[in-house]
């Protein structure tokens, strides 16, 4: 049987390592924590549940999933974050897989949980992710905070059984904090990467993101919950190009600034 490395970052993840670690037992053949020097209980609870650890100062999440994959000792890697865990149907079709790996990348249903809800319409579901892959023709992209999995080859990509279970926020005022974070963090990552954005963007992608979510994939049938989720993610995407473009005008005055010296 095939190899399968268990690739997973963590920072303060006491609360979920744990059960991340137990989801995928079935399935590891060693469990990588990349840390970034958490000052709770995580490395303990990682090293507990026979985890390898390795620390390092955050630099970025694909930054951070990059390095935690070089330090796997198998080519097969299923990446996980702290907060995520396998379902059974899930674990049992990637051990399947592990028989001969048929193929070199595998996608899978991501089901989000809200509050203690499952999402099960919307934007949240079934927020197809691609997780189990070799290494040796994919790594990290995207722009943070939302990384993706590039792959360098064109190869099939085969879908499995089961949900990537993933246990979000909380409580509502988790929410909102997260909200502002990832929001803060995409534009600066736009802005960075030098990418332009037309005004617009403030108006439409909020917008387009509530119709979408909440009647077009059927958000309203996850109620109040649905509902929150869909304003929310409106509101985050507005929040995000309105940073950014408050990023791009300080940026032009200060290059307006500075030829005005001279």
């Amino acid at each position: 049987m095939n190899k399968l490395s268990v690739v997973i970052i963590t920072f303060n993840e006491e609360k979920n390592i744990g059960r991340c670690i137990d989801s995928v037992k079935t399935v590891a053949d060693e469990v990588v924590v990349l840390d970034s020097f958490s000052t709770d209980a995580t490395v303990a609870i990682a090293f507990e549940k026979g985890a390898v650890v390795h620390q390092q100062t955050f630099n970025g999440y694909i930054q951070q999933k990059n390095k935690a994959l070089k330090l796997a000792s198998h080519n097969h890697i299923l990446l996980l974050d702290a907060d995520e865990a396998l379902s059974d149907e899930l674990a049992t079709s990637i051990a399947g897989a592990k028989q001969n790996f048929t193929h070199r990348a595998f996608s899978m249903n991501r089901c989000n949980i809200y509050c203690g809800h499952h999402i099960r319409h919307g934007l949240w579901y079934p927020d197809r992710k691609l997780r189990l892959f070799d290494k040796r023709i994919g790594y990290c992209g995207g722009l943070n905070p939302h990384d993706k999995i590039i792959l360098t080859e064109d190869c099939l990509v085969q879908h499995l059984k089961g949900n990537l279970l993933h246990y979000t926020y909380q409580s509502f005022e988790e929410y909102m904090i997260r909200n502002e974070e990832v929001s803060t963090t995409a534009a600066e990552s736009i802005f960075t990467a030098g990418k332009k954005v037309h005004w617009s963007k403030i108006l439409l992608s909020p917008s387009w993101a509530f119709i979408n979510g909440y009647f077009l994939r059927l958000g309203f049938l996850d109620g109040r919950n649905g509902l929150i989720i869909a304003v929310h993610t409106a509101n985050q995407s507005y929040k995000k190009y309105y940073k950014l473009k408050q990023l791009q005008k300080r940026a032009a005055g200060k290059i307006h600034f500075q030829n005005a010296e001279f």
